[in-house]
């Protein structure tokens, strides 16, 4: 059986990175931040607040799935947003056993780690549009959703829970 593969995602400011990070520690697994595989073009639309539309998004979830693809034997935790069920679908295309933690926190508490974090190309007010992109996990899905709480430890830890659980055809 091959290491767990997962896409730990939701919107701009949930904390994916950090809690993607964690997990991959946990589990001995190699991450990889999908915002690291934006083209320079996308990365000058969403620095001038531009969101991507799926033509701009294409090869980007392309590369995202052909790192989920190279990794599928060895495990790998991505950091990608993959808000939409369609985006979801293309990552599993690439990489059928691949599972999706989806984090939530409220509005408030998004808007206000976006304004605090520093160096990032993703523009604050792009979240609303994210907001309304985002498709949670249906029950058909190997997916689930974890509350992106103030501890990004105990996140990762009830992921990992999460992933010890499921199997890869039913993780609902």
């Amino acid at each position: 059986m091959s290491a767990a593969l997962v896409v730990v995602g939701g919107p701009s400011g949930v904390g994916k990175t950090t809690v993607g990070e964690l997990l991959a520690s946990a589990l001995n697994v190699p991450f990889c931040d999908a915002d690291d595989l934006h083209s320079a073009e996308n990365i000058t639309r969403m620095r001038a607040g531009v969101g991507l539309d799926d033509t701009a998004r294409a090869p980007w979830l392309a590369r995202v799935g052909g790192w989920l693809a190279e990794h599928q034997q060895e495990g790998g935790v991505v950091a990608c947003s993959a808000l939409a069920e369609r985006y979801r679908e293309t990552l599993l295309a690439a990489a059928p056993q691949v599972r999706f933690a989806m984090l939530r926190a409220d509005v408030g508490e998004l808007a206000a780690r976006l304004e605090q974090r520093q160096g990032h190309f993703m523009a604050p007010e792009l979240l609303g549009q994210q907001l309304a992109l985002y498709e949670p996990p249906g029950s058909g899905e190997a997916a689930a959703e974890f509350d992106a709480g103030p501890d990004p430890r105990v996140t990762a830890s009830r992921v990992s829970e999460w992933l010890a659980a499921c199997q890869p055809s039913s993780c609902d």
